[in-house]
């Protein structure tokens, strides 16, 4: 499966907003926008960065699309396939797709604070660390269903990184729509998250309009 190799913290200069890329980094002052930002510099990057543009609505079509799919760490190919199976499906088409998108084993191990990304949360998918409803799964676009349990494997729970992200996750809050045991290092899925509870920042309607041109 094809992934980003390159700096990650240019994704979030270029969209303008923090993508959440690198974990706890993203939350400190080590952070490369909020650094810009109080230095009062909000170009995007590369040389032609500090070039100001009004946005035709295709610019901003394809803006929003690339911020949810950068969120989420998902290339083009694998998102149009995503985007082109909710349209197929009964329902708003946007809301379908973000539902899918949160479903995500990656996203849902990163919901639950297991890890401090997602990219963090898709190598413990593929290095078998995760069960799934007791079932060992390595797949992280595995779709998790209500009521699945996640937690992780015996040996994996000694894992530092996992007892810290979990810990931190504990502070700053879980989403309404997952439970998590900080004890037993694992979480259920209570229900298919609604709109509500899906990130605000992300704007459904302009990837609908981007793919619908």
């Amino acid at each position: 499966m094809a992934r980003y190799k390159d700096a990650v913290c240019r994704l979030c200069r270029r969209e303008g907003v923090k993508l959440f890329l690198k974990g706890e980094r993203c939350f400190g002052d080590k952070c490369s926008l909020t650094r810009r930002s109080s230095e009062k510099r909000s170009n995007a990057p590369g040389q032609h960065g500090k070039r100001v543009r009004k946005l035709s609505d295709y610019g901003l079509q394809l803006r929003g699309k690339q911020k949810a799919s950068r969120t989420y760490g998902i290339l083009e190919r694998q998102f149009r396939n995503y985007f082109e199976k909710a349209e197929r499906k009964k329902g708003i088409t946007g809301e379908i797709l973000l539902q899918t998108l949160e479903r995500r084993l990656d996203n849902v191990i990163y919901r639950l604070g297991l890890s401090s990304s997602r990219a963090q949360a898709r190598q413990l998918v593929r290095h078998n660390h995760i069960l799934v409803s007791g079932k060992r799964v390595n797949i992280p676009s595995f779709l998790v269903s209500p009521n699945d349990t996640i937690e992780m494997a015996v040996k994996s729970k000694k894992m530092a990184l996992v007892k810290e992200a979990a810990e931190q996750a504990t502070q700053r809050g879980i989403v309404p729509w997952l439970e998590l045991d900080a004890d037993s290092l694992s979480g259920k899925v209570l229900n298919i998250p609604t709109r509500e509870e899906i990130d605000p920042a992300i704007k459904e309607q302009l990837i609908v309009e981007f793919y619908s041109r």
